[in-house]
């Protein structure tokens, strides 16, 4: 009997890792597209005539609403119990607005998509985590999303690289965006395969008590305090993009390589901080968050080689945003109520970010020092905060 049961958990675990590989390879070709994308937002927009200001709150509202609106997808998803439908109508939002900026004529219609890539994201998410999170039950959270992550990273390196080689013989940001309509498809070609394969990824999730919580636990409010301040210091990499542009620091065809360099950093330090997670727990936040920090100065003030160490800086606090915060997420909440906790959780989290990119935004144009201030004091006030809750444990 124990030798059936030890078989049934060892293929309950395989299928967990094929379902988030599977996830990570949907992940892979969507970041190609939407983070190549991303790497060069900043100065397109620059060219087609937006300033520091209105960069910062395109870069702010589309974080806004890309976060904001996972509260809606969030419940829907709880109330309905229909994960795959939502996620899939994310997916094809995101990977068709992308190609589209291709054809923006101007810094409007380019910001409407940009934001609209966002909102596709958005919708995604929270049901998309959701279904991870079955999966990670069986591996260790830290471990599962962190996987992931680092698929969805190194997708994110590749598509920067692409829009880079494009830029460098063609000179083309069009013609960039145009490329990257092939991973798009391919994005969704993947997500309709996974669905076929994987029709109930709730059923990997076992032997978990049905409790029914009036409401969300203490220690998540209090967690969502830090990580929302965390959120609001860190700086979009757009408004990184448009200084490298605006003063020079770097020719406009390495912007894709330094976010490129980010993407990968953040990649391998969603698996081995993942991994590190399902040990130590929330205490990783904290030398994680003060390193975050410290990407400010060097991208804001460095030259070359300064910049770069601080994309990578900037690449290591990407990856604790998308891997180790919503694991965290998973361990606080009970089954039944992670997707609203996902919901609230990064609704919260998009207000701080949108809020903290226009004031970013605005002090870029006023004083680059007060930026670099504003961001990295807005940051460690949350390291008391994960302390706290690390003690708490």
């Amino acid at each position: 009997m124990a030798d059936l049961i030890s078989i049934s958990k060892k293929r309950m675990r395989s299928k967990a890792l094929k379902f988030v590989l599977l996830i990570g390879v949907v992940s892979f070709f969507a970041d190609f597209t939407y983070e190549g994308a991303r790497s060069v937002t900043g100065p397109y927009l620059a060219i087609l005539g937006a300033s520091a200001t209105l960069v910062g709150f395109i870069a702010g509202l589309g974080e806004l609403l890309g976060y904001g609106l996972r509260l809606v997808s969030g419940r829907l998803s709880e109330r309905t119990g229909e994960c795959w439908p939502i996620t899939i109508c994310g997916y094809v939002v995101q990977m068709s607005a992308v190609p589209l900026l291709a054809l923006a004529p101007n810094w409007q219609i380019a910001g409407l998509l940009i934001v609209m890539e966002r909102i596709g994201k958005a919708i995604r998410n929270p049901p998309r985590d959701v279904m991870l999170s079955h999966a990670a039950k069986q591996m260790g959270y830290g471990w599962g999303f962190g996987l992931h992550e680092a698929l969805d990273q190194f997708g994110a390196l590749f598509g920067p690289l692409v829009v880079a080689a494009v830029l460098a013989t063609q000179g083309n940001y069009r013609n960039a965006f145009a490329v990257l309509l092939v991973p798009a498809v391919m994005t969704l070609i993947l997500l309709l395969i996974a669905r076929w394969l994987y029709p109930r990824p709730e059923d990997m999730e076992v032997n978990v008590p049905n409790v029914h919580a009036e409401g969300l636990p203490r220690v998540f409010w209090i967690y969502l305090a830090g990580a929302a301040l965390v959120a609001a210091g860190f700086a979009d990499f757009s408004l990184i993009a448009y200084h490298f542009q605006k003063a020079s620091v770097i020719p406009n065809t390495w912007v894709p390589v330094f976010y490129s360099v980010a993407m990968a950093v953040s990649g391998i330090g969603s698996l081995l901080f993942g991994r590190l997670f399902d040990r130590v727990g929330l205490w990783i936040l904290v030398p994680l968050t003060i390193i975050s920090a410290a990407s400010a100065p060097l991208v804001f003030l460095g030259g070359f080689w300064l910049a770069l160490a601080g994309s990578a800086l900037w690449g290591l606090g990407m990856g604790v945003h998308e891997s180790i915060i919503p694991a965290a997420v998973a361990t606080m909440v009970p089954q039944e109520r992670r997707p609203s906790a996902y919901g609230i959780f990064t609704a919260a989290y998009g207000i701080f970010w949108f809020v903290g990119s226009v004031v970013l935004g605005r002090l870029y144009d006023v004083s680059i020092s007060g930026l670099i201030a504003f961001s990295m004091v807005t940051q460690l006030v949350a390291v008391p905060i994960f302390i706290a809750l690390r003690e708490n444990d």
